[in-house]
């Protein structure tokens, strides 16, 4: 069996240390284009998860259920948009993340997340957004919904 190194690569932090009084109700807080995904993502991602199922590894399983070939794991969607929204919003800030996987993605897909504010409050002395969450392709079909809330500094 080959050995496959993973590289984890460092991101640009966009955004960071911005505060809640900074931030306007429908404001666009993530905008980021990933990389094209691509079969060898596929097949490293099932290695690394454990999701050897044939439909995102082998074109005939994808065919022979409708897709046309491959498709991406849902998995796999929800760890770019998740890469996304900590690339502009800090890990400890995140409080919860949901989405809900509406279109299958395949290899060649250029993925876009974006993210709005929905929603800001104060609770508990806490600064609290609410964001809507969304993954596309290069057509703008939405292959993953979502939200997320997060905990942004108060002004002192």
């Amino acid at each position: 069996m080959k050995e496959v190194d993973f590289v984890v690569r460092e991101v640009e932090t966009k955004g960071m240390g911005r505060i809640f009084e900074d931030i306007t109700v429908g404001e666009e807080i993530i905008n980021e284009t990933m990389s094209s995904v691509t079969k060898e993502q596929l097949v490293r991602y099932a290695g690394a998860s454990g999701d050897f199922n044939p439909l995102h590894t082998d074109d005939a399983t994808g065919k022979a259920a409708g897709f046309g070939g491959v498709i991406a794991q849902g998995m796999l969607m929800m760890g770019m948009a998740a890469a996304a929204v900590t690339n502009r919003i800090p890990k400890k800030s995140l409080n919860n993340l949901k989405v809900r996987f509406v279109g299958a993605t395949r290899p060649g897909d250029v993925v876009k997340v974006t993210g709005k504010v929905t929603d800001k409050r104060i609770e508990d002395n806490k600064g609290i957004v609410s964001c809507t969450l969304e993954v596309a392709d290069q057509d703008d079909d939405i292959k993953v919904s979502g939200s997320f809330e997060a905990e942004l500094p108060l002004e002192r």
